[in-house]
């Protein structure tokens, strides 16, 4: 039985230059977990566990039926509420928001002939078996990302500003405006990678 790399399927989803680009991205499904406030806080490791507990699971029961695949890449969506920090550039967004008001959706790719009835029952399993209540709060989510900017981070996630200046340049002189939530690919594994060595893909939809 082959089992399906996705990281190798989508390889232009998981690719990106050191310089911005325009690209556009078709629809992808996910599971996927929300929280908000500072991702170096428990609940966030917390929720990081419960998401990929239940991204096993899922792969768990289709390689038992014969369709198997590696759990891929976590990404996350993130967000603020713009009303209330309407000056608030882009790029300024990571160090003069405060982490306590950042929003965030954690996401782990499936391939789509994942069903929504696969998540109930690994749902029950990972509650059940591994005592993560936080389980339940697991979807299923269809991103529609379309056109965006992007660009390849390469450092420690203090420095994403820096990168995303660049990305702010290339999108006024390409006269495209951000039209969605900041959209990360963390190629890296930031437990066990150093932060001078962080591989991190910056995605902005942009129209």
């Amino acid at each position: 039985m082959k089992k399906l790399d996705l990281t190798k399927a989508y390889r232009a989803y998981y690719s990106a230059r050191t310089t911005p680009e325009l690209l556009v991205f078709p629809q992808a499904t996910y599971l996927s977990i929300t929280g908000q406030g500072d991702p170096s806080a428990s609940l966030y490791a917390e929720k990081v566990q419960t998401l990929y507990a239940v991204a096993y699971g899922v792969k768990f029961g289709y390689k038992a039926a014969g369709k198997d695949y590696g759990v891929a890449k976590l990404e996350g969506l993130w967000w603020y509420d713009t009303r209330h920090f309407e000056n608030v550039t882009m790029h300024e967004a990571p160090q003069k928001i405060p982490r306590s008001e950042w929003c965030w959706r954690l996401l782990i790719r499936v391939p789509d002939y994942v069903e929504d009835t696969a998540l109930p029952q690994a749902v029950e399993v990972v509650a059940r078996k591994k005592l993560l209540a936080m389980a339940h709060t697991v979807e299923r989510y269809t991103l529609p990302e379309g056109r965006v900017v992007q660009m390849l981070h390469v450092g420690p996630f203090d420095k994403e500003p820096e990168t995303l200046a660049q990305m702010a340049s290339f999108m006024r002189t390409n006269h495209l405006q951000k039209a969605g939530c900041h959209h990360e690919i963390y190629l890296s594994d930031f437990n066990r990678t150093p932060p001078e060595k962080l591989r991190t893909i910056l995605r902005e939809p942009v129209q």
